[in-house]
């Protein structure tokens, strides 16, 4: 199964294809709702974008962990990771394109 990937240059072009911006204006606007979420993810909010799904980062606490190789205890440092929840429409969305393409 190929896996293509949806690059900046994708969105800003799906968005000039759609919206009529100029290439120039639609890539600006792509890097630019991208700069806000990313913002409000430092800031610490919750970015929710309907029908999607939501953005959250989360402090993890710190931990023992184990290097596989050697079997050593090595100790994980506390940090903050970014979790996405996709929405149920998205998911839905989904599993419908999995049963149409039979899999």
């Amino acid at each position: 199964m190929a896996q293509k990937t949806v690059t900046r240059a994708d969105l800003a072009e799906a968005v000039y294809g759609t919206v009529g911006l100029s290439r120039t204006e639609s890539a600006e606007l792509v890097e630019r709702v991208l700069e806000l979420i990313a913002d409000a993810l430092i800031e610490g909010a919750n970015v929710k974008l309907s029908s999607f799904g939501s953005f959250q980062v989360r402090s993890k606490n710190e931990r023992i962990g184990r290097n596989p190789k050697t079997g050593e205890e090595v100790p994980i440092l506390p940090r903050q990771v970014l979790v996405f929840k996709p929405s149920n429409v998205l998911k839905s969305k989904i599993n419908k394109s999995m049963v149409n393409a039979g899999k």
